[in-house]
């Protein structure tokens, strides 16, 4: 099962601690198989609408920075719970703020 696992951007700075924990978060992942792709995102973006055939191009941001999404992780794990576990270990690295997680079908 794959989940992708989003993040919303943090009000505070990271520091050397968070760094090391993270990496070593994400070096036992990528070394078990579990972690496909990881990466910040830009909090600007872009929209792509339709209607018929006019497509409309709108350059974000769309919601407020705390709102914004700032990083993602691919995962795939043998369940449900197992991502959130995954999530549970990735708060409690960073703190305070919110997480979403999507499973990925297809």
């Amino acid at each position: 099962m794959r989940y992708l696992m989003l993040s919303k951007m943090q009000d505070t700075q990271p520091d050397e601690k968070l760094f090391a924990d993270m990496a070593a978060f994400i070096e036992e992942m990528t070394a078990s198989g579990v972690l496909l792709a990881t990466g910040g995102l830009d909090p600007a973006g872009f929209k792509i609408e339709s209607s018929g055939d006019d497509v409309t191009i709108t350059d974000g941001p769309f919601t407020e920075a705390k709102e914004a999404v700032g990083g993602f992780a691919l995962v795939e794990v043998r369940s449900r719970d197992e991502a959130i576990e995954l999530g549970r270990r990735f708060r409690k690295i960073v703190g305070d703020g919110e997480s979403v997680i999507h499973q990925v079908f297809g």
